[in-house]
């Protein structure tokens, strides 16, 4: 497996943002300048017992650290849980350059919708649409008051940010935004839950929205990746070798078998480090991270969980 280049960061500091989260601010370990990110980008933070977890930077983009802020997941099976309990400051983490596969998409008006700790990458959006003077509102949903995170960068966005609790009756599915029944020359972003997400894609379909018009980022997969399917081959162009990808095999498993080195990450379909090229075959498309436009352009395939529709895709390796 070829893994992502990694940076050695030192934690800074760490703080609590909003009941049940902690934020981390990450400096480098090297004293050399972290790369720069843009807005809706995302890092892997490789934890000390082999797990990776995917997290959005949530500083400001011209920011010398990288902040991201950590909801504990009550099921924690040790990631959220150790960066919680067990991190401490001046500890030094390996993580990933950013990657950004959720960028802030083109349009004269843009909706945020945001659930929960999904608000990180939409503020480093919406401070960045503020800066353009693009027109934008940001819709925040949470449980709760003593939930809310950021509450000071939010208080700076005035009266663009909008933020509902569910304990006041005033959720997505008791009380639907004006903003969201209007969808000439905007675009929806959203980030959530899978719940949410699903809910509020069915309203803007409803309301007239286009499936281009709209963005968005889970945090998990809906499910597990549906690996079982037909068999079907793969071509390497570089070398034109073919290898049969079995039933229950991913084409990323095929390719570590044969010694092929791929950047791998979360294997879970969701980060994009194994996004590679197609040049001839339709690929099964069954991640979450490649838009409708790319979807539809079948020129890329997320290695770790996709497959493909005909007997064989030629991939850009």
């Amino acid at each position: 497996m070829m893994k992502s280049t990694t940076l050695a960061v030192t934690v800074i500091a760490k703080q609590l943002n909003g009941a049940g989260n902690v934020l981390l601010t990450l400096g480098s370990a090297s004293g050399q300048s972290l790369p720069h990110f843009t807005p809706g980008a995302h890092i892997d933070v490789h934890l000390p017992f082999g797990s990776t977890r995917q997290y959005s930077l949530c500083s400001t983009v011209n920011d010398a650290h990288y902040e991201i802020c950590v909801r504990l997941d009550q099921a924690s099976a040790g990631g959220s849980r150790w960066l919680h309990q067990q991190l401490q400051i001046n500890d030094v983490l390996t993580i990933s350059a950013p990657r950004n596969h959720f960028p802030v998409p083109h349009a004269p008006r843009i909706l945020l919708f945001a659930a929960g700790i999904g608000l990180t990458p939409l503020l480093v959006m919406a401070e960045a649409l503020a800066v353009e003077q693009t027109d934008f509102v940001l819709h925040l949903y949470l449980k709760q008051q003593d939930e809310l995170a950021f509450a000071q960068r939010l208080a700076r966005l005035g009266d663009r940010v909008m933020i509902h609790y569910s304990t006041q009756g005033d959720s997505l599915r008791h009380r639907i935004p004006a903003d969201l029944t209007c969808s000439e020359n905007s675009a929806l972003v959203a980030c959530g839950p899978s719940g949410f997400m699903a809910h509020l894609q069915h309203l803007a379909l409803e309301y007239g929205w286009r499936s281009e018009q709209m963005h968005s980022e889970r945090f998990k997969p809906d499910a597990a990746p549906r690996l079982p399917g037909d068999s079907f081959e793969i071509e390497i162009a570089s070398s034109g070798t073919r290898f049969t990808v079995g039933k229950a095999q991913s084409i990323a498993e095929v390719l570590e078998n044969a010694g092929i080195d791929i950047e791998l990450s979360c294997e879970q379909g969701m980060c994009g480090a194994c996004i590679t090229g197609v040049l001839s075959g339709e690929p099964d498309h069954r991640d979450e991270v490649l838009s409708q436009q790319e979807r539809a352009a079948n020129d890329c395939i997320v290695l770790c969980c996709s497959r493909a529709r005909t007997p064989l895709l030629v991939l850009d390796l």
